[in-house]
């Protein structure tokens, strides 16, 4: 396992983190998603689509999704497979359309696929993993291989983004080419220790209980500890390589920790960072911090190494 640790924390980064603070203490964002209503009031200006891509949308029976093109470069060697996060409780919104945009731009022209997966508390658990099925399927009968895609996702997408890898590999079907976790949600029993030690530091989750960290919704009544609802618990045997990012504040840092080296020991190249001073999904930033410009770069690295195998 190769792992990173960014020591220094940027200007920019630290008010990026003071700002996230702030958010999340005046609008109580967690208590909103989770209750749904943040989802429900939200409004956002139509997404301009910019003119070195095209984007399809595709109708499934039970969700939508968003096929980003580049119009510059396309490939049609591989693709990648976006799961957004929100707790399973938040839809997709254009910040994920913006990521979109830069996996493709960090890929050297990939296309990417994003799913706007059934969510909570309407559509519980297993409604997002078996969306994520149907859309890795929709991929397999466009052609692609399943080594040509790779999974991406960040929070609770990332958790998704192992628990479809996990599946797949139970139910004796092709693995895709690697796994890319911003942030990754996976484990929603709470136990690990950055839980504890990171509980007044972390910006967006931390000082409360109402925080989408102790949201239950997807889950309902099943049993937390299920592998496909916290993939910290399932056997990564067999898994392509992972890239796997976190912020140091995050209560959700043991959740990449313990998978990054359960993994390891199972014989999965791993690359865990760890970018200090930062908060979760630090990557929304886009290009205008460093460590967020910096984790995006590494995105590109990772997707240049899957290609040379």
């Amino acid at each position: 396992m190769e792992e990173k640790n960014l020591d220094a924390v940027s200007k920019r980064g630290r008010i990026a983190s003071s700002l996230i603070a702030r958010a999340a203490r005046d609008h109580l964002i967690g208590k909103k998603l989770q209750s749904g209503e943040l989802r429900q009031k939200m409004v956002e200006p139509p997404w301009k689509c910019p003119d070195c891509f095209l984007m399809q949308k595709i109708a499934m029976p039970n969700f939508d999704m968003e096929l980003l093109t580049s119009v510059v470069m396309p490939r049609e060697d591989r693709v990648v497979l976006q799961l957004h996060g929100g707790g399973y409780v938040g839809k997709i919104h254009n910040g994920y359309r913006s990521f979109a945009g830069l996996y493709s731009e960090v890929g050297k022209g990939i296309s990417v696929l994003t799913i706007d997966y059934r969510v909570a508390p309407e559509n519980p658990f297993p409604a997002a993993l078996e969306d994520a099925l149907a859309a890795f399927d929709w991929l397999l009968n466009c052609g692609f291989l399943p080594e040509q895609i790779v999974v991406a996702g960040d929070s609770a997408g990332g958790g998704l983004a192992l628990a479809l890898c996990l599946y797949l590999k139970d139910h004796n079907r092709g693995l895709p080419g690697g796994l890319i976790a911003m942030s990754p949600w996976t484990d929603m029993t709470s136990s690990g220790e950055s839980y504890q030690y990171n509980f007044d530091k972390d910006p967006l989750f931390g000082n409360t209980r109402d925080s989408l960290v102790y949201n239950r919704d997807y889950a309902g009544n099943h049993d937390l500890a299920d592998p496909y609802l916290s993939p910290i618990f399932g056997d990564f045997t067999g898994f392509p390589p992972m890239l796997i990012q976190v912020g140091s504040l995050e209560m959700l840092l043991s959740d990449s920790l313990t998978v990054a080296e359960k993994a390891k020991s199972q014989g999965v190249k791993v690359r865990i960072s760890v970018y200090e001073g930062m908060f979760h999904v630090f990557q929304m930033s886009q290009l205008l911090i460093p460590e967020s410009k910096r984790a995006w770069a590494e995105v590109g690295r990772f997707l240049e190494i899957l290609d040379e195998k």
